[in-house]
């Protein structure tokens, strides 16, 4: 799969992928308008090109309290990001090239006040879901925001998330609409974290074109 040509899709007007971009770009914003006064950590899992992040972070009051970490396997997508990052005006930012899927690649960043799950959840087992679900605990600071994306075609997978999520102490916020054509979804960490595995899995890529229920060309 070239990811770094995948990116193309956000750039064409009144895609699907576009118009998710800009509810998640939205969605963040709203998260650090609503975060108390002070630093922000932020670390965002399979990052690609950083173009969630970096489009919310343009203009936006909050942007020189946060630092960043960005964790990406594709050292082309990583460049892009660590260029578009360069004048976001972040604290710090930090473009890690490696498996996002690793815990360490966390450690001294979490817990985080913003965790950003996009374009994972459509790549992985149902089983490896929940499994990240479970370490989301430990990536997330209490009072902390979780945003993720699912696609919503069948089995619809979203309800469950939304369960772990519960058993986990995480609390909704925000959910798209079913008929929106993608799903994001925000939840906010309500419970103590836990200390983060020093060198766990949380889930295996295995990517959507690959999977048993499909998914198209959302992740």
């Amino acid at each position: 799969m070239d990811w770094r040509g995948w990116h193309d899709h956000y750039d064409r007007p009144g895609s699907t992928l576009a118009r998710r971009l800009a509810v998640v770009r939205e969605r963040i914003r709203l998260a650090l308008d609503e975060a108390p006064p002070g630093p922000l950590r932020v670390v965002s899992m399979c990052a690609g090109q950083g173009r969630d992040l970096f489009g919310a972070l343009a203009g936006h009051p909050r942007a020189s309290d946060v630092a960043a970490r960005l964790v990406e396997l594709d050292e082309g997508n990583a460049a892009l990001a660590r260029r578009a990052g360069e004048g976001a005006g972040l604290r710090s930012l930090e473009v890690v090239v490696g498996d996002a899927a690793l815990t360490r690649h966390y450690a001294g960043m979490v817990p985080a006040e913003l965790v950003l799950a996009c374009g994972v959840f459509g790549n992985i087992t149902d089983e490896d879901v929940e499994r990240t679900l479970e370490h989301c605990a430990q990536l997330c600071a209490r009072g902390g925001t979780l945003i993720w994306t699912r696609h919503r075609q069948p089995p619809d997978l979203v309800p469950r998330i939304c369960a772990w999520l519960a058993e986990r102490g995480f609390e909704p916020v925000w959910l798209s609409d079913p008929e929106a054509g993608y799903g994001v979804g925000v939840h906010r960490f309500a419970a103590e974290p836990q200390p983060l595995a020093s060198d766990a899995r949380m889930f295996t890529f295995v990517g959507y074109d690959a999977l048993p229920s499909g998914g198209g060309a959302i992740r």
